[in-house]
């Protein structure tokens, strides 16, 4: 039986033949927010030819980097050289540009800065759309979406009132609306890092509290530590540290200053701490200077402030309390009667959406950019441009299936080619290395000995293949790659000796990122989770040794390994040989030979051991066991 998802997937199918007769001139792509992800799925949509507008309120692309981040620098790397030349290869490690085919609309030539600028980043943004001829309609602020009467067709009203019909709608309106909890007394009197004074002179030999241990906070207590007499930051936890739990939206290293300000005994400090409860508050006294007041401390929360600061365990106030707690999606734009839900419950940080991107409930509604993250949040970089830029595309690639009929791109190939293809693609693909545990590379295998070869598909949506690509499945290959499930996380020390793996029999004992293939002989399992060190059990599993340089093309320790693994999984034999080996098989096995000889021998392609090549044989050194494991 399919699943409740499928179910609805299935509903949302035979939507899309409908007529669209209830509004004449609606348009059938309607994107809301022309920040890096509606300009993305723009870029496609214009590429195909579809008919769509991308509403953006304010005048220009990419506007919330005009007042984000506060204090104007990314922590987005620049990488503009690796030592090489291969195009697909150095996207991995561009984590500003957004994918065209215009490669003069790379981060690179716009600036040499490792860390770009917010501007410099907004001139980029604005080429993007000119270059391209995106179809924008600006100072468009769309203020209601609904479905009256659940019909077919959106209504997007904007801030005069004019109402846009349209047939699909994709909201991507990124998460910019500030977390300002309401369930701390006392918040009033702390200034949010949206509202902060950018003049240090404000901040001369003052004492202050940042509120939140994110990257904006630590930006912010970097971008004003010079002035102040001292900072103490709070947070509800321990510091996440990105290069211990590989999650980029951790604290990374370029804003972790003020760890040394604090290890090394110079007056800043952290510590962790709620504010929430029954007696918790934030207080001013009557020369103006900000006290916590702790949920624990002795007394309760009788009498006057200054009662309550004398029995505080907080003795010293605070000339300032920033708050740095995040952003989360605006929900305010969508009607009631759309039935939008949170991700999580009374988690609003992001909405609730299916492994197609589809908002759950609201056919035809679907969610791109960083306000998508939720499928991989705090797991992998689809909150970040490195990484969104390819989850929309996954999402086009799903919408062209679903209201054009065009399959998800594919190629296909004689399984003799699949090695030297999967190689390829290990050593070179981006979204994949980008979007670990997220996207990974498919390949079908058919019984006419051919394998059909799909890009960078939602490995969670596995379960409804044929509903996301047009695809049909029965036994494939799945790979991504994987960090080992034991390596990070916090507090974690990931510089620790013997930390990597070299022996590529013991491949699966790898730490930092490597690839890793799995092989079923029947369709993917309903019913069963497909996400991030979820993946149900293989019939056949293989890991490539992780390499420093992430180059897996040795012949000995990962093309020959990799070899016998798809062998294992095709049921054949895919070494090479030379053409006086293709004909002795010929004499003794007539047509069961191996898929080489059928592919070069039998075509007139077969090369003569008298050429002085070496033949591609089998090397017997290496257990068979070791190639691929069942699972039992």
């Amino acid at each position: 039986m399919c699943s409740f998802v499928c179910t609805l997937l299935l509903l949302t199918c035979s939507l899309t033949v409908a007529v669209w007769a209830e509004e004449e001139h609606s348009t059938q792509f309607c994107v809301i927010g022309a920040g890096p992800g509606g300009l993305q799925l723009g870029y496609f949509l214009e590429r195909a030819g579809r008919d769509y507008v991308i509403f953006e309120k304010n005048t220009t692309a990419g506007s919330f980097y005009l007042h984000y981040p506060r204090h104007r620098t990314l922590i987005s790397i620049n990488k503009r050289f690796t030592g090489g030349t291969n195009s697909e290869f150095n996207f991995r490690h561009d984590w500003n540009s957004l994918i065209s085919d215009d490669e003069s609309l790379l981060m690179k030539h716009y600036t040499k800065d490792y860390f770009p600028k917010a501007d410099v980043y907004v001139k980029y943004l604005q080429d993007f759309a000119s270059k391209l001829n995106l179809n924008i309609q600006y100072e468009t602020e769309i203020v209601d979406v609904s479905r009256p009467n659940k019909s077919q067709v959106f209504h997007l009203t904007d801030q005069n009132n004019v109402v846009h019909h349209c047939q699909v709608v994709v909201a991507s309106t990124g998460i910019w609306v500030p977390n300002i909890p309401e369930d701390i007394n006392g918040i009033e009197h702390t200034v949010g890092y949206e509202d902060m004074s950018l003049d240090l002179d404000d901040y001369e030999n003052k004492v202050v509290l940042i509120i939140g241990r994110g990257n904006a906070g630590f930006e912010t207590a970097d971008y004003i530590v010079g002035q102040t007499a001292y900072i103490h930051m709070m947070g509800r936890s321990r510091v996440k540290l990105a290069y211990q739990t590989h999650y980029v939206g951790d604290l990374r290293a370029v804003n972790a200053e003020q760890v040394d300000t604090y290890q090394l005994k110079s007056l800043d400090g952290q510590f962790e701490g709620n504010l929430k409860g029954r007696h918790g508050r934030i207080a001013k006294d009557s020369n103006g200077r900000l006290h916590l007041i702790h949920p624990g401390d002795e007394g309760g929360d009788e009498g006057s402030v200054e009662e309550l600061i004398t029995r505080n365990v907080f003795k010293n106030p605070y000339d300032i309390i920033i708050r740095c707690l995040g952003f989360k999606f605006d929900f305010s734009i969508y009607n009631s009667s759309l039935g939008l839900q949170y991700s999580y419950a009374g988690h609003k940080k992001y909405p609730r959406i299916h492994s197609n991107y589809q908002a759950v409930g609201i056919p035809n509604f679907f969610i791109a950019g960083t306000s998508s993250h939720s499928l991989d949040f705090k797991k992998s970089a689809g909150g970040f441009i490195h990484g969104f830029r390819y989850t929309v595309k996954a999402l086009f690639n799903h919408l062209e299936w679903l209201y054009s009929g065009v399959p998800w791109p594919s190629v296909t190939l004689p399984a003799s080619q699949l090695l030297e293809h999967l190689i390829r693609r290990i050593n070179e693909a981006s979204a994949p290395y980008q979007m670990f545990g997220v996207l990974g590379d498919v390949a079908l295998i058919r019984n006419d000995g051919t394998v059909v070869y799909l890009e960078e598909v939602p490995i969670k949506a596995m379960p409804i293949f044929r509903e996301l690509t047009g695809h049909e499945i029965q036994s494939f290959i799945l790979w991504n790659f994987e960090y080992g499930k034991n390596y990070s996380g916090p507090g974690y020390d990931v510089l620790r000796e013997n930390r990597v793996e070299g022996d590529p029999i013991r491949a699966d004992r790898s730490n930092f990122l490597h690839p890793v293939l799995y092989y079923y002989s029947s369709p993917p399992p309903i019913g069963k989770k497909w996400t991030l060190g979820e993946i149900p059990a293989p019939d056949l599993y293989h890991h490539l040794v992780e390499d420093f340089l992430t180059d897996w093309t040795n012949r000995q320790d990962h093309i020959l390994l990799l070899r016998r693994f798809i062998e294992g999984a095709l049921n054949t034999d895919l070494r090479s040989f030379f053409a006086e080996s293709c004909f002795e098989m010929m004499l003794n096995f007539g047509d069961n030979v191996p898929p080489y000889c059928k592919d070069q021998y039998l075509k007139g392609s077969g090369i003569s051991a008298s050429d002085g090549f070496v033949e591609f044989g089998p090397i017997e050194s290496f257990e068979e066991s070791v190639v691929s494991a069942p699972i039992l």
